[in-house]
């Protein structure tokens, strides 16, 4: 070797020892249970870090300073749309060629930019029509979803990404030794995005536009925001964009969009799980660093809003339930104003010993409602929303709202509210910090807000030391005539205007092909994670009472918190009262305690309860503090036993009920589910065995009562996760926990029993909207079958539940029929249920048949690709790896596990039998079970603005009216 290449050699050692070797700058906050560290790269790109043993995987965030705050005036939703687009590939992937495809994707650019000018309807059609004749040649290259595809070969979960106003946010949660593959991804994604795929990924953004139209919560937001900032684009434009915005897309506002804000000073990576933060910082700076920053980074300025002087209200219509929603506006951001709002939100409202709660909802003065406080990066707000009551007027719920308002600003509450609210928050803040997820998000909204880290580690410190007085001032001060008001009612919103589809050629799948950037993280080695299975014999304890109740502990060593619970093996089934009996409760004291003070001393100790009837089970749940589960357990028993009824508070508990289901009637997806509960089971199902509303009338109350409190004499179990020894337990129930001197059998009920497909058929069901929900149903009477469950969760991995599958990429990225659509195979949840196939689809009224047509073609025909198939393995052997059942999850896994008839975990037998499945077999098992079967198509929608020509030559037509779906 020569002197020279000795020297080079010797150079690049030592380049690469002092890469090695870089000494990472980190911010950490004393006292920070999370352990958090914030690095800063030489770029500006922020980055959090939290260590979190627990299962080997990470969340991550990489969220851009960015929402529809930063939209052009002329083409609102751009932020939105690229964050869609973001998944399109760059020149390294999503393309066979992308230098071929250049300038094609360029041609497609100007002619939008044309068509966006154009008023005349044939001029656009002619126009449109050219754009997609160059997007199916641009599509030759397009190879769709090979963002999906790299995610799922690591063995990523939860691939999404969300826009607001302030953030566009992109999520992941991979394995936690795929840091480097999904760094190198994520690296070339967020610098050298390339937008294809443009014509059919609108038409996806538009069927969410479609969704949002039906849901008037929506509307109510956008309506409240604009008379709170009227001059702000938070009041002024939505994330989703206006239907001309959307339909007139301009890529040249996009591309500038992107190279404007998608800059590394503008973002932060943000990570919580199993790591080693000094390899994850250094493997992120390695990818990351050439992103280079922008010394031009600037946002749109804006005039700061007026203060609201007096009430400003407004009205919006549709067909969901009325109600009313008020807010007042508070400085945003990083402002500590926020602190007091958060606090006063809960004081008004915690589901439990607010004002709101006890002297509006505990009396049955009004339907429901609820308060909370929301930050963003330039204001803050205390929203409350209030539904009234049958033959209650929207003003009257009104006035019981600001009277609960007034009774804070005198200070009309318990002196024990604040000091309960403050440890609730504490309890909220601790179930947060187990979450890898939760953990990242606050992360995400320090960045986006501007908050300093050791601000948000000093916030219970800081609300722990508010008080009464302060909160009294504080509400005196801010809560005046200065609120904003949207009364929602009833009837037609004539501001939704029809849009035909528009003729899109659907662009070809192309799933056999693979970019080479694919193939070498496909490819990539990594030290493997090896999966742990639940062992029932070692991860769980079986004890029993000295009574003889059968107890199942996990221990929860890592926090002071617990679940403990009382199973009984049956429900509705047995006894529909199960359903309403827990509701009654609720409203009811003791001899010893008022129904207020019941509620109040629960919220004291940090500990809640629930009565929570299925099917065929039943489970009293305590939950809160380990050293206070003995007063809670007390509690529950004590009003259990004690219960005094009220034969008022009855009745008042029965027209809410009335009320509730009524509303139920006019919202969209309630009738989805009443729809394919009546298509899946028969006029018996979950949703129709209800008390009927003469039932309730005429039941005696005192008889629910008779019921809950009968439940001691019936076998059950205890199920408990927490920090006492499993004698501690034990001793605990003892003496807590009354039951009868011999426990009976418990009742056998009526089974629901999903019906079989015989032929094909259409069941419709009314709603008026722009577009329509369907549901795809096959059932040829098939048990389970154990031998088939690998094959089955390769099945569904490979066809239907993911945007790597078949259905999202034949009916979404190819077809551009809808925002969502999904498939899969079910098996049953206990012995003796039927294996089906169910598919679902939400899209556009004149998409409908074009949506039969493509679910009925993959069904009777399923797409086969080598590729694809041993992409879904993989995905799934990862996945399976790297998932790990802790905690009360134990417990549920084993009660999982029983109702089948199984002793062990039966993901360890799909996890060694998946890799001896062959893409034939799949085939095979596709045909024998689901192709060319006959189909119920549930269908919820307009019938006079449906092809009903179309839906006759499927199959004969059964209209089902909402009182039968429903059943009241």
């Amino acid at each position: 070797m020569s002197i020279k290449s000795i020297m080079v050699a010797l150079l690049l050692v030592g380049t690469a020892t002092a890469m090695q070797a870089k000494d990472y700058k980190y911010q950490t906050v004393k006292g920070d249970p999370t352990g958090t560290r914030i690095y800063t790269l030489d770029n500006g790109l922020r980055v959090y870090l939290s260590v979190n043993k627990e299962t080997p995987r990470i969340h991550t965030y990489i969220a851009v300073k960015t929402g529809s705050r930063n939209d052009p005036a002329e083409t609102t939703g751009l932020a939105h749309y690229l964050e869609h687009l973001m998944f399109k590939g760059t020149k390294q992937f999503g393309t066979t060629d992308a230098e071929k495809e250049a300038p094609l994707l360029k041609d497609i650019e100007e002619r939008y930019e044309k068509y966006r000018l154009l008023t005349d309807p044939e001029q656009r059609k002619n126009a449109y029509h050219g754009i997609d004749s160059v997007s199916q040649l641009a599509a030759k290259y397009f190879i769709p979803n090979e963002y999906d595809k790299l995610m799922s070969s690591i063995g990523a979960e939860k691939t999404n990404a969300y826009t607001s106003n302030d953030v566009t946010c992109y999520t992941e949660d991979i394995p936690a030794n795929e840091v480097e593959n999904w760094a190198k991804i994520q690296a070339d994604r967020f610098q050298n995005m390339v937008i294809r795929g443009f014509h059919t990924e609108l038409e996806a953004v538009y069927e969410e536009f479609n969704i949002g139209l039906t849901r008037d919560g929506n509307k109510e937001w956008q309506a409240i925001s604009k008379l709170l900032m009227p001059t702000h684009p938070y009041g002024t434009q939505t994330t989703i964009g206006t239907q001309e915005h959307l339909k007139n897309p301009s890529i040249v506002n996009i591309k500038n969009y992107f190279n404007r804000y998608y800059v590394p000073n503008n973002v932060a990576i943000c990570m919580a799980g199993d790591m080693d933060p000094d390899k994850v910082i250094a493997t992120i700076d390695k990818y990351f660093s050439s992103w280079e920053k922008s010394d031009n980074l600037s946002f749109p300025q804006f005039p700061k809003q007026k203060p609201l002087t007096a009430p400003r209200d407004t009205t919006v219509m549709g067909t969901e339930a009325e109600n009313i929603m008020m807010a007042w506006r508070f400085d945003g951001g990083n402002s500590l104003q926020m602190d007091t709002v958060d606090v006063i939100a809960t004081i008004l409202s915690n589901n439990k010993a607010g004002l709101m709660d006890i002297n509006l909802a505990q009396k049955m003065k009004y339907l429901g409602g609820g308060a909370f406080a929301m930050t963003m990066a330039e204001s803050g707000l205390l929203a409350i929303s209030a539904s009234p009551k049958e033959g209650q007027s929207l003003d009257d719920v009104k006035k019981l709202v600001l009277g609960e308002i007034e009774n804070l600003k005198k200070g009309n509450f318990a002196d024990d509210l604040l000091p309960a609210v403050i440890n609730n928050m504490k309890l909220d803040y601790y179930h947060a910090l187990e979450k890898n997820k939760e953990v990242a998000d606050m992360y995400v909204d320090a960045f986006i807000n501007g908050q300093e880290w050791k601000t948000v580690v000093e916030r219970l410190d800081r609300i722990s030391k508010i008080t009464k007085a302060q909160i009294v001032d504080f509400a005196n001060k801010h809560l005046n005539n200065n609120y904003a008001l949207v009364y929602k009612r009833q009837g037609e919103d004539t501001t939704q205007k029809k849009i035909d589809k528009p003729q899109i050629t659907p662009i070809p799948s192309n799933r056999d092909l693979q970019s080479n950037f694919v193939k070498e993280i496909i490819l990539s080695k990594t030290t493997p994670i090896q999966p742990r299975f639940v062992d029932f014999n070692k991860d769980l304890v079986k004890t029993k009472t000295k009574k003889g109740l059968p107890v199942l502990y996990v221990p929860n060593k890592n926090s002071g918190l617990f679940t403990l619970a009382f199973r009984y093996d049956f429900g509705l089934e047995a006894d529909n009262r199960l359903d309403i009996a827990p509701d009654y409760l609720e409203f009811l004291g003791t001899n010893k305690l008022t129904p207020e003070q019941v509620k109040q001393r629960f919220y004291q100790l940090a500990c809640d309860y629930s009565i929570s009837a299925g099917a065929d089970n039943l489970n009293i749940t305590i939950t809160g503090l380990n050293e206070n589960m003995p007063k809670a357990l007390w509690l529950v028993e004590h009003l259990l036993a004690n219960a005094k009824v009220d034969n008022v508070a009855y009745k008042q508990l029965v027209e809410l009920i009335k009320k509730v289901r009524k509303d139920r009637r006019s919202n969209q997806k309630y009738n989805f589910t009443a729809l394919t509960a009546y298509g899946t089971y028969g006029a018996y199902n979950p949703i129709r065995n209800q008390m009927s509303n003469d039932q309730l009338d005429k039941t005696n109350p005192q008889t629910l009562l008779n019921l809950l409190k009968s439940l001691r004499n019936y076998k059950h179990e205890v199920l408990y996760c927490g920090e006492s020894t499993p004698e501690e337990l034990v001793k605990i129930i003892d003496e807590g926990h009354a039951i009868g001197k011999t426990l009976a059998n418990v009742p056998q009920g009526k089974r629901y029993t999903e019906t079989k497909t015989l032929e094909n058929e259409v069941w419709l069901a009314p709603y008026e909207a722009k577009n329509i929900y369907m549901r795809l149903y096959n059932n040829s009477g098939k048990g389970w079958n154990l031998e088939q469950q690998p094959i089955v969760y390769l099945f569904n991995e490979y066809f239907g539940t993911g945007m790597n599958g078949i259905v999202f990429q034949e009916l979404r990225e190819t077809r551009g029929l809808a925002y969502s659509a999904g498939a899969r195979y079910v098996t049953p949840y206990r012995m003796g249920g039927n294996e089906y196939l169910q598919a679902e689809i939400i899209s556009q009224n004149d998409k409908m048949m074009d949506c039969v047509r493509a679910f009925n073609s993959i069904i009777d025909e399923m797409p086969q690709s080598d590729k694809a198939f041993e992409l879904a393995k993989q995905a799934s052997m990862k996945r399976i790896a790297t998932e790990r059942t802790t905690k009360f999850a134990i417990i549920n896994a084993y009660k999982r596990a029983q109702r089948l008839g199984l002793d062990f975990d039966v993901m360890e037998r799909v996890y060694k039998e998946l890799p001896k499945i062959t893409l034939k077999e799949m085939v095979e098992f596709e045909k024998q079970t689901m192709a060319k079967k006959p189909l119920r198509y549930m269908i919820l929608g307009d019938e006079k603005n449906l092809d009903m020509k179309g839906l006759e030559k499927i199959g004969k037509i059964k209209r089902v009216t909402t009182q039968e779906i429903f059943g009241f």
